[in-house]
């Protein structure tokens, strides 16, 4: 029985909007924001704090934890108070989180490495969605960003999440197997929760 579905994406694929729409259709609980909420009380900061956009941070620490902490709004966030963790504990803070949402069950959880974390699980379904690199750019461009912008962020924001991947599992990113659907989201969002939804049926 499946009772965990994590959605994993490439940025401007539209994955976090998939997963609200399937756990509403579900009637599940979406670790998304309230994930990040998650990790903020577990780290003793407050939430505005884990919001706080700003994206012109370098170091290597906050490169980390902007990869960790970005949910379907795809900000980088430095957060004051996480100096006193080193990127290694707040993997280890981000895995309980994981495994106390998946304990839950009845969830839909959005990034953050859930696949990765959770891959051992037999009640966790695992999926990735992707899109044509014209249909990133156009998804990006309708939330407000110039062309210029859009590529940059498509660029980084995927390169930082290949990095953080290799770096603490060493895996590729993204892993084709570890993934039980990739699909594309030029067919549309609710085609693709649909699909999921079929798929995930046939394992019950």
């Amino acid at each position: 029985m499946i009772r965990i579905i994590t959605v994993e994406r490439e940025f401007g694929a539209g994955g976090a909007v998939v997963a609200q729409k399937l756990a509403q259709q579900l009637g599940w609980k979406l670790w998304d924001d309230a994930l990040t909420a998650e990790i903020a009380r577990m780290a003793h900061v407050d939430q505005e704090s884990v919001e706080r956009v700003d994206e012109h941070c370098d170091s290597r620490f906050y490169r980390l934890m902007k990869v960790f902490m970005r949910g379907s709004s795809e900000r980088s966030l430095p957060v004051p108070g996480l100096d006193t963790f080193d990127a290694d504990r707040m993997v280890q803070l981000m895995g309980r989180v994981m495994e106390s949402a998946a304990s839950e069950g009845n969830c839909v959880i959005v990034g953050r490495g859930a696949p990765y974390f959770l891959r051992d699980r037999a009640d966790a379904y695992h999926v990735f969605v992707y899109a044509p690199w014209e249909e990133k750019i156009r998804r990006v461009c309708c939330s407000g960003k110039s062309e210029e912008e859009a590529v940059d962020l498509i660029s980084t924001i995927d390169q930082e999440r290949v990095t953080f991947v290799q770096r603490y599992f060493g895996k590729e990113w993204p892993n084709r197997h570890l993934y039980h659907l990739m699909v594309n989201s030029k067919v549309g969002e609710d085609v693709v929760v649909d699909t999921i939804i079929s798929q995930v049926s046939k394992l019950a």
